[in-house]
């Protein structure tokens, strides 16, 4: 199928270093479609939506906010810990609408595996309103299995 100009002037800039350094895509040579698409794929197998997702997400970052810098055990799951550091300024959505972003990392670690996943505000948002979790090879690309399993050890 022939890509839209739409569709064309969205990959050109995920995968320009203008916004972030590295694009948003990385090396990753699918389309941004086929990217979001075995994303969903994959999310549905484990029965988690991005709504899910993105609102725990969100509430962990909200949790390790007032803590900021400092590492919080979540009362939710004790076996996560949970930290944000903001950096200054915000970053704004590849996508053509309106949207800016702190420029927060918000890590979480699994105390009894050591797993760990990082992601920014700009992430949840494009996760929750585009399904979009980053290309392989972009520095913030968070792989749905693994922020799953870390969030949600009973679906996978």
């Amino acid at each position: 199928m022939k890509e839209s100009p739409e569709e064309k002037r969205l990959e050109e800039t995920l995968r320009s270093s203008q916004m972030v350094a590295g694009g948003f895509m990385g090396t990753d040579p699918r389309r941004p479609l086929e990217v979001i698409e075995d994303d969903e794929d994959l999310l549905d197998k484990l029965k988690l939506s991005i709504h899910t997702l993105g609102r725990r997400m969100h509430e962990l970052t909200d949790l390790a906010i007032p803590q900021m810098g400092n590492w919080i055990d979540d009362p939710r799951q004790s076996r996560l810990r949970v930290k944000a550091d903001d950096y200054n300024g915000s970053l704004v959505c590849p996508w053509p609408h309106p949207g800016s972003y702190q420029k927060r990392i918000t890590t979480v670690k699994d105390k009894n595996t050591g797993r760990i996943v990082s992601w920014t505000d700009l992430n949840i948002h494009m996760i929750e309103a585009h399904g979009f979790f980053e290309g392989k090879g972009a520095f913030f690309r968070i792989e749905p299995a693994q922020i799953a399993a870390i969030l949600f050890p009973d679906l996978t």
